[in-house]
């Protein structure tokens, strides 16, 4: 996305500038201005929200196969741009290009999955128990949506969340990050450039509050859909409460990664060092309290510290690179409150522990050893490049420390015995579980928690499902 500033895209437009008030843009790798971005007005907002609800009867009455074959060409044309938007992300997120890059092939697959369950919305007919009496149901549209975004995943969520919607026969109105502007705002000028009518997807920016008060308190919006903290989901919810705005929250997580003396400790080690330096573990997903049972303990720490000291820090545009920078500075400042608290309640740092270099946002991959429960990063979501570990003596200990907090996001588990994962397959509270395996996301998989980590799911036919109401029909013969 070339222009500059980064605008908003309302009723088939863009709007730039203009008097309206701008945020600066940073390069988190080097600190240097990247250009700026457009701030929503108060009339902005209304305008976008007005434009989707205008555009609703339309895109509703669009025959499937031709919503599907328009998803479809977005797929295919963010394919065709993936290099470009890899160096976007790469650039204003910090994610190593290899994948920033592969991000793109991610939302290609989302947009080619939703267009084919957009030609699979099926009702049913219900046996009557009266004469001469048709029954039936149908699956519609639910109207208007409204989605927010994090910076995380700058490209993979405004695609999910814009394509889920559009394949069910919805418009949106699409917030993304404030932080990671020009990756959605490509996006949408790719939908924008393979044909999308006016109205059916608007983008804006600006201060989240004040832009989902409006949107919501429009009344026109008929569905939220939301990715973000816990904190924000709650208000978000009490916002859409008052016009019973339907909801899917996908909120913070913790995810406890529990590894049993049985466990195969090579591929382990090596899994778990890659996943924590993804996006440098700002992820929702991402291993961060690790509980290991004692026999393994010792060893399993030794080798983790050597793998995550061994993760190549640094330019996020070099091939070379596994972990680029924290996305800004306040959020290498909270990963490094995490560390301090934990080493002052008497934690050993096993690996990393504080900034890389003086010009960035880069801090070491950090493994924390022997945390006690205490700590603030055994209750709270850390979101950053740092973990800690913690030993177990049984199944029934873990598990209780498993769910003890309020989150129930995603865990994982590692062990060799098909009754222990069994086991915790029955017990762990959660949305996502990984057996063995961290690959718990995928197009065609729902993603979603329990508690405070939300309700609701993306991905999969259960993404569709959100944006679509139940019309029950009886017709006498």
């Amino acid at each position: 996305m070339s222009a500059d500033p980064i605008g908003l895209f309302v009723a088939g437009e863009w709007r730039r500038g203009g008097g309206r008030d701008m945020l600066a843009r940073v390069d988190p790798s080097t600190d240097e201005a990247l250009g700026s971005l457009t701030v929503a007005s108060h009339q902005d907002v209304l305008d976008a929200v007005a434009a989707a609800g205008e555009a609703f009867p339309r895109w509703r009455a669009t025959p499937a196969v031709e919503r599907a074959t328009l998803l479809h060409k977005a797929g295919a044309a963010i394919r065709a741009r993936a290099p470009e938007f890899g160096r976007l992300i790469a650039t204003e997120l910090g994610n190593v290009i290899g994948a920033a890059t592969f991000e793109a092939m991610v939302a290609a697959d989302v947009m080619d999955w939703s267009a084919g369950e957009a030609r699979r919305v099926y009702g049913r007919v219900i046996p009557s128990r009266f004469p001469h009496t048709r029954q039936f149901a149908l699956r519609q549209p639910i109207g208007p949506g409204f989605a927010a975004c994090p910076w995380n995943m700058p490209l993979s969520f405004p695609a999910r969340k814009i394509a889920e919607a559009l394949a069910a026969g919805c418009t949106v109105v699409i917030k993304p990050a404030e932080e990671t502007p020009a990756t959605a705002a490509l996006l949408v000028q790719v939908l924008q450039e393979v044909g999308l009518p006016a109205g059916v997807v608007n983008l804006l920016f600006g201060a989240p509050d004040r832009v989902s008060r409006t949107a919501l308190g429009s009344g026109v919006i008929r569905k939220l859909s939301f990715t973000g903290s816990v904190a924000v989901g709650k208000q978000l919810a009490a916002l859409a409460a008052p016009h019973l705005v339907k909801c899917t929250l996908e909120l913070g997580g913790h995810a406890p990664t529990i590894i049993f003396d049985d466990a195969e400790l090579d591929s382990t080690v090596a899994l778990l060092a890659e996943r924590k330096a993804r996006v440098s573990g700002q992820v929702c997903n991402s291993p961060t309290r690790i509980y290991v049972q004692e026999g393994l303990y010792p060893r399993l720490r030794d080798a983790l510290a050597q793998a995550m000291q061994a993760v190549r820090i640094g330019d996020p545009l070099s091939a070379d690179t596994q972990m680029g920078p924290l996305v800004n500075e306040r959020r290498r400042l909270a990963v490094e409150a995490f560390v301090a608290d934990a080493t002052a309640r008497g934690a050993r740092i096993a690996a990393g522990g504080g900034r890389v270099g003086s010009r960035g946002q880069f801090h070491a991959l950090t493994l924390l050893d022997e945390v006690p429960d205490d700590a603030r990063i055994m209750r709270e979501e850390p979101f950053g490049a740092v973990a800690a570990l913690q030993p177990f003596r049984t199944l029934e200990e873990v598990v209780a420390k498993a769910n003890g907090l309020p989150y129930g996001l995603a865990a994982y588990v590692f062990s060799r015995s098909a009754r222990t994962l069994q086991t915790m397959t029955q017990e762990l509270e959660v949305g996502l579980l990984g057996l063995n395996s961290c690959n718990i996301a995928a197009a065609e998989t729902p993603f979603g928690g329990v508690k405070d980590s939300g309700y609701g799911s993306e991905g999969g036919t259960e993404g569709i499902e959100g944006y679509l109401v139940t019309k029950f029909v009886a017709e006498g013969c």
